[in-house]
């Protein structure tokens, strides 16, 4: 009878010992989900996550008092068949049984299968805490007074991921999410790092039309033309008049009114943006306002360049195939291991592209990035280190370092010294 009475209580121990490791261990993103797809079960184990003081109130109350109870007819057992030396050889081997078979074990497999274990246990804990609800209330007001006394105050359970956490957690969701989406979802949480003067068209670059030169002409760009969109100026690149799209290009290569009031009668009005509008803001301003094409102007109000909605799209899905666009390699690998970079590119674009680490503080161009460094515009080649990279410009022109070759140095080995 006694043997069988600790038998018993062992197994309530290890149901114990495994429904506690198995609800703290449960995973909570997993359980939400269940909750909204209405799992009675899930839904009974988040209530009782709610409150983990009168979780673990009832969990411990019930462990310590079969682990106890057994400690005592072990004793009573061990008494009547060794007499005083009973108590010694009981305490061991009743350590041992409930260390193996009540603790590590099914903690052990509650930790690897929590769900399986803590969404059945909840029923039983809920029974518990409703039959023993007066005991655990006194055990929790003494014990969370305590910790009070401690100065440790109660803290809401916070399930929420802060982006960073939900970064780690994509990058760590392994064959769960396919590379490619990872990707995608890790460059939507960067958006809002990213300002838009390190994705826009640069001002040097901007194809427009310029209402000065002859209209015929301009009716002749316009047909060979393959482009979405284009601003319309006066002799002046910082003197926009409109955008216009390729509705409005077609509106105007078709009317009978072929004269600049034509021209700017099928162009829109020209939507601003600043520099330093981060792309997440600016996606959400373009959808309100209902626009596909923004100037983009720096702090005194002078044009800087453009960017479209594609430019920021790309940041998420990478490039886009334009078949009317005309190919443009700005980083070459060298059989050096080296790479042949156009300068105009933007840093972050080129450590996104080849997993580099180039400093992103400064200058948002590559070639911005070495006129810093060097504090002049070279005359000639030159040669340059940035943190580990070895830089050397290739063709300079215009004032503007247009191609450059960049080698990644080998991080040299530091010694146990030098660790210390």
């Amino acid at each position: 009878m006694l043997i069988t009475s600790i038998f018993f209580l062992l197994c309530l121990s290890a149901f114990f010992s495994s429904a506690e490791t198995g609800m703290m261990a449960l995973n909570r993103f997993k359980l939400k989900h269940l909750v909204k797809q209405k799992n009675k079960s899930a839904i009974r184990a988040n209530k009782l996550l709610q409150r983990p003081d009168r979780l673990l109130g009832i969990i411990l109350i019930g462990n310590n008092f079969v682990n106890i109870l057994a400690a005592a007819l072990t004793t009573i057992l061990c008494l009547r068949l060794f007499g005083d030396s009973g108590v010694l050889i009981g305490s061991i081997v009743l350590t041992m049984i409930v260390l193996i078979f009540a603790e590590v074990t099914p903690k052990t497999f509650a930790a690897n299968y929590s769900e399986k274990v803590a969404l059945p246990s909840s029923i039983i804990l809920k029974f518990l805490q409703k039959l023993l609800y007066p005991l655990v209330w006194i055990v929790n007001f003494f014990s969370n007074s305590l910790l009070k006394m401690f100065g440790v105050k109660e803290k809401k359970s916070d399930d929420d991921l802060s982006p960073e956490e939900l970064k780690s957690l994509l990058e760590n969701s392994g064959d769960l999410i396919p590379a490619r989406y990872q990707e995608m979802l890790l460059s939507v949480l960067e958006l809002d790092k990213i300002s838009i003067d390190e994705v826009m068209i640069p001002k040097n670059e901007i194809i427009g039309i310029d209402i000065s030169k002859d209209i015929n002409d301009i009716g002749n760009f316009l047909k060979n033309s393959k482009k979405e969109f284009f601003p319309i100026f006066d002799q002046n690149i910082d003197d926009i008049k409109g955008i216009i799209n390729l509705y409005g290009i077609n509106s105007f290569l078709s009317s009978k009114k072929k004269d600049t009031d034509g021209l700017m009668e099928n162009s829109e009005e020209v939507y601003f943006a600043l520099e330093n509008t981060s792309l997440n803001i600016q996606l959400n301003n373009f959808q309100q306002d209902k626009k596909r094409v923004a100037v983009v102007l720096d702090e005194y109000g002078s044009v800087k360049g453009m960017v479209d909605i594609n430019d920021i799209l790309e940041e998420i899905v990478g490039e886009l195939s334009d078949p009317h666009e005309e190919v443009r390699i700005d980083i070459k690998e060298q059989k050096d291991g080296s790479y042949l970079i156009d300068a105009s590119i933007s840093v972050r674009e080129v450590n996104k592209r080849l997993g580099w680490d180039l400093p992103l503080s400064g200058p948002k161009t590559l070639n911005g990035l070495i006129l810093e460094n060097t504090e002049t515009i070279p005359e000639a080649n030159i040669s340059l280190e940035i943190e580990n990279y070895l830089i050397e410009t290739v063709l300079i022109k215009e004032n503007m370092i247009k191609y450059t070759k960049v080698k990644k140095l080998k991080s040299p080995d530091l010694s146990e010294d030098e660790l210390d």
